[in-house]
């Protein structure tokens, strides 16, 4: 179980909501909402998709694990919703920084449902793809696991919108802080 501080952590895949529900979170808690990928994209005055066409997707996992290693570092970064790239997880050393940063919650969603949501995949740059869907099944099939690996509690949000979702992500919350 992640450290029981008094910050939220969002993983899971691309559509999931992570975003979204984070923000209505961190609203509702009076927390600020920290966004990894926007953070990344401020910082690198770029967008992921050009980061990912002039950088390369390894260069990208650098910058995200770069980031993890600075917010884990910062004692005085509490109350944070933090919602995290979807891959952040996949490098082993960012699992235990994630896990530090507060409680994980994966917010769960099938393959239709995350194919539905993410829509044209549009500014994905891993969705550019012939077959969408079937890398959407390819991806979850390796990363599900990691992401149920590293959550201290799973929601599964196929059958809830975003209100929904962040309901669930606060009455888990009120149970343990």
């Amino acid at each position: 179980m992640g450290t029981p501080n008094d910050s939220i952590c969002l993983i899971g895949y691309m559509g999931c909501g992570k975003s979204s529900v984070g923000k209505y979170v961190a609203g509702q808690l009076g927390m600020a909402f920290k966004d990894t990928d926007a953070m990344i994209e401020e910082s690198e005055g770029r967008t992921i998709p050009e980061i990912f066409k002039e950088s390369g997707e390894s260069f990208f996992r650098e910058l995200e694990h770069k980031l993890l290693t600075e917010l884990s570092g910062e004692k005085a970064l509490r109350r944070n919703v933090f919602s995290t790239g979807g891959g952040i997880v996949m490098d082993e050393r960012n699992r235990e920084l994630i896990k530090g940063l507060g409680t994980v919650f994966y917010l769960r969603a099938k393959p239709g449902t995350l194919y539905k949501r993410v829509g044209t995949g549009d500014g994905r740059p891993l969705l550019e793809t012939d077959d969408m869907y079937k890398k959407i099944c390819d991806m979850l099939t390796v990363r599900g696991p990691v992401y149920e690996e590293c959550a201290d509690h799973i929601i599964d949000t196929d059958e809830l919108d975003m209100e929904g979702t962040a309901k669930k992500v606060l009455e888990i919350w009120r149970t343990i802080v």
